[in-house]
Formats: structure tokens, C-alpha cells, sequence
């Protein structure tokens, strides 16, 4: 046992001290914040006031347009070709030209300016068209707006799920994103912290390092060193990440002072005019609220389960793999059939969400290939605690046994070199006797 924890300490310490892992550890937390950072803030901006000058010819939109603090709107009343003169010598956005038009086909509304519109000042435009061709359809119609819009219902379903400790309310968004968010996050870390196992064996294997080390240790011993060491790094690396990126994402939203109910997106409603910073602030809240509905200390305890027995997992059939080959080409084809339970996985989630708590669900979060990926979209849907523990111990298992597994092939394939190994041989491995 000192002798792994030896192993464990020279690798992490190693690992720690390079460059690449002081640089990716500050790197990525400023990538990450500036990720969430940079949309809001680029939400939050004013910009530059844009003047749109509209020519009615219909008569039916005079005087109906409202502007907002980055858009406003100027009548005129002139020719439509002296109208697009004033677009080369003035500094206008852009000429909104509305032609007579029958109001059942409204056709001919044309946008003219020097470049084209952005997609929200065209979504804009075209909802307030909309919603005033409506109208003037409903007033000629003779029914009342506004007995209409009394009619039109939202409906805003409240989940409650009925458990042995009471009623607990639950939402399916919120769910459904932190179930995405932690099986992707585990998906990418087996894939990076995997393949660094792999190649790390493979380093010391053709420097011929390990030809030393394994005169004082054993190859498991080394083995399982080597898998944990590098686990611990991940690990590491892994929190700093969550750490710093909380900083940097509270600190720039502090420096920038980002206010979510004066971004222009907000200030648009359905008729093209401002939404009321009150009931932006609500709905933020409700947000918020609903993220308080999920069981964050389950979810971080099983995220940090599978996180680290999803490395452990599949970080010793890497380490296998690595002892086998002499170079990452050779690698490769044995690679293939360790990630496509993987991949499997992750193509799956898309089913799993649909039905959460059915038997492919279930099975799917019960076999250690497809457990961790699987299991972490299931629980933010609070599946039973039997089903979760017995996930936890057959992953257990799985990592006893494919370590096990490991072992067998590590021990001969560290010292075999210019041998092209191909499953027939990894099989003779296997069945050898110490």
C-alpha cells in the first residue's frame, strides 16, 4: 500500500507542476466565465440609438410605432425614391416602406437600408406589423380586443412529486438541464483524464522508465498508482475550475454591474414595446427558484461518485490499453470499443429524458459502462434511493473487476515491446498464469 500511495504522490506532484496544468487550470475558468459572462453583458448593453424613418402610404401604422431606448422611429411624408436618397446622406438605419395593401394579403412591406438589418430589429418590425394587421382585422371583423385577449389562456403547470417525506415541488426544465450538464461534464472528463492515463503508460513504457520502477513494485501496484495519481490531478484541476469560474462570474458581473431588466432584449414585448422591469425581475426570481428545487446535496455526492468511479471505471481499461501498444496509432483500434459505451450513452440521453424512470432508463443506469452518464440525468428526476445505491455498488464492482481485468494485461503487455498486439494476444494474456 505505501508503495501505491508513492506512486499516487509522484504522479500527482509531476502532473501539478507542469506548465500545461498551471496554465489549463487558469485558462479554463477564465474561458467558462467569460462564457457566461460575455452574452449577459452583451444582453445588458444599450448600444447605439438606431433611427428607422417610416413612409406609411397605407395609413394604417401612423403614429403606432413605439420606439425603444435603442430604437426609434420617425415619420415622414414624402416620395419613396427621395425617401431612399436620404439613406445615402443622412445617418438613418434604415426606411421602412409601407405601401396601400389589402389586409388579407399584406404584401410588399419592404425594409430599404445600406446593410442589412440585425435579426432582432427585423423580429421587431415584423411582430408589430403583425399584431397591428391583426388588430385592424379584428376591428373590421367586430370583435373586441380586448374580451379576446381575456379569452387567451397561459397556462403554467405546477409540478409536485409526492414522496415518503412529503410533497416536494419539482420542475422538468431545471431538471432536465442539470441532468445534461453533469453527464456531459463527467462524458468529457473520462474522455480527457482516460486518455492522458493512456498515454502516460505509453510514455514511461517506450522511454523505458517503467523497466526501472518495476524492479521495486509491482506492475498493479504501478498500475493503480498511476490511475489514481492522474484521478487526483483531474480531481484537482476539476474544483479549481468550479472555484475560480464562480469568481471570475461574480466579480465581472459586479465590475460590469449588469442589470438582466435593461437588456435590450428585454425591453421588447409582444407588441414591439418595453416589458415592465418588475415583471422581469419576478420571472428571475421564479428562476431561481425553481434551481432551489433541486436536491443539490444528492446531486453533488453522486456527481462526485460517478465522477470519480467513471474514471476509475474506465481509467484502468485506458491503462491496459497504454501497456499493450508501443505508440497512439497502435492505440487506436483498442480504443474504439472502450468509448462506444460512451458514446452509446450520450446518444441515449435524449431517450432516457423521455422516460426517466422506465426500463431502459433503469438497466442503462444499472450497467458500469453507461451508469455514470445515465444515472447523473436520472437523478435530478429522483429516482428511488435502492435504484441509486445499487448503481453506486455495481459500479463498484465493475471497477474491481475491470481493474482486475487490467491488471492481467498490464502485467506482461509494460514489458513487451515491437510486438503488434491484437485481441488473440491481449485473450493469451489474459489467461496466463502468474
Amino acid at each position: 500500500m505505501n508503495k501505491i500511495l508513492l506512486i499516487i504522490r509522484r504522479e500527482y506532484i509531476t502532473r501539478v507542476r507542469k506548465k500545461s496544468f498551471i496554465i489549463m487550470s487558469i485558462v479554463g475558468p477564465l474561458l467558462f466565465g467569460l462564457m457566461f459572462v460575455i452574452p449577459i453583458w452583451l444582453a445588458s448593453r444599450e448600444g447605439e440609438e438606431k433611427i428607422i424613418e417610416v413612409l406609411d402610404d397605407s395609413g394604417y401604422f401612423r403614429g403606432k410605432f413605439e420606439g425603444t431606448e435603442t430604437l426609434s422611429f420617425r415619420y415622414i411624408d414624402k416620395g419613396i425614391d427621395d425617401a431612399k436618397d436620404d439613406l445615402k446622406t443622412k445617418d438613418i438605419y434604415g426606411l421602412l416602406y409601407i405601401p396601400k395593401f389589402d389586409l388579407d394579403n399584406p404584401k410588399g412591406i419592404t425594409f430599404f437600408g445600406e446593410k442589412n438589418p440585425s435579426i432582432e430589429v427585423q423580429s421587431l418590425l415584423e411582430r408589430f406589423l403583425k399584431n397591428e394587421i391583426e388588430d385592424l382585422k379584428l376591428s373590421r371583423s367586430g370583435i373586441d380586443k380586448e374580451q379576446l385577449e381575456k379569452i387567451k389562456t397561459d397556462i403554467d403547470l405546477n409540478v409536485i412529486n409526492i414522496t415518503e417525506k412529503g410533497e416536494k415541488e419539482g420542475d422538468v426544465a431545471i431538471a432536465t438541464a442539470a441532468g445534461y450538464f453533469a453527464s456531459l461534464l463527467i462524458y468529457f472528463f473520462i474522455f480527457l483524464y482516460g486518455v492522458q492515463t493512456l498515454r502516460g503508460v505509453i510514455e514511461e513504457k517506450t522511454s523505458r522508465i517503467v523497466e526501472i520502477i518495476i524492479s521495486s513494485v509491482k506492475p498493479f501496484q504501478l498500475m493503480m498508482g498511476k490511475i489514481i495519481g492522474i484521478g487526483a490531478v483531474g480531481l484537482t484541476q476539476f474544483l479549481l475550475w468550479v472555484i475560480l469560474t464562480f469568481v471570475i462570474y461574480q466579480g465581472a458581473l459586479s465590475f460590469y454591474d449588469v442589470d438582466f431588466s435593461k437588456s435590450p432584449q428585454m425591453e421588447m414585448a409582444q407588441n414591439g414595446q418595453m416589458v415592465d422591469s418588475a415583471a422581469n425581475n419576478e420571472a428571475m426570481a421564479e428562476i431561481f427558484n425553481k434551481i432551489d428545487t433541486l436536491n443539490f446535496p444528492l446531486l453533488l455526492s453522486t456527481f462526485l461518485f460517478y465522477f470519480l468511479g467513471a474514471y476509475l471505471f474506465y481509467g484502468s481499461l485506458f491503462a491496459a490499453v497504454g501497456s499493450a501498444v508501443d505508440n497512439d496509432s497502435d492505440a487506436q483500434q483498442f480504443q474504439l470499443p472502450i468509448t462506444l459505451p460512451l458514446i452509446l450513452s450520450i446518444i441515449m440521453l435524449a431517450a432516457i429524458l423521455r422516460d426517466p424512470h422506465g426500463d431502459l432508463a433503469f438497466w442503462a443506469s444499472m450497467i458500469p459502462f453507461t451508469s455514470p452518464v445515465i444515472m447523473m440525468m436520472r437523478i435530478p428526476f429522483d429516482p428511488p434511493m435502492w435504484q441509486i445505491i445499487l448503481s453506486m455498488a455495481l459500479l463498484v464492482v465493475g471497477f474491481i473487476f475491470t481493474t482486475w481485468l487490467a491488471g492481467r494485461i498490464y502485467r506482461i503487455g509494460i514489458l513487451m515491446h515491437g510486438t503488434k498486439v491484437n485481441y488473440k494476444i491481449l485473450g493469451k494474456w489474459l489467461m496466463m498464469k502468474n
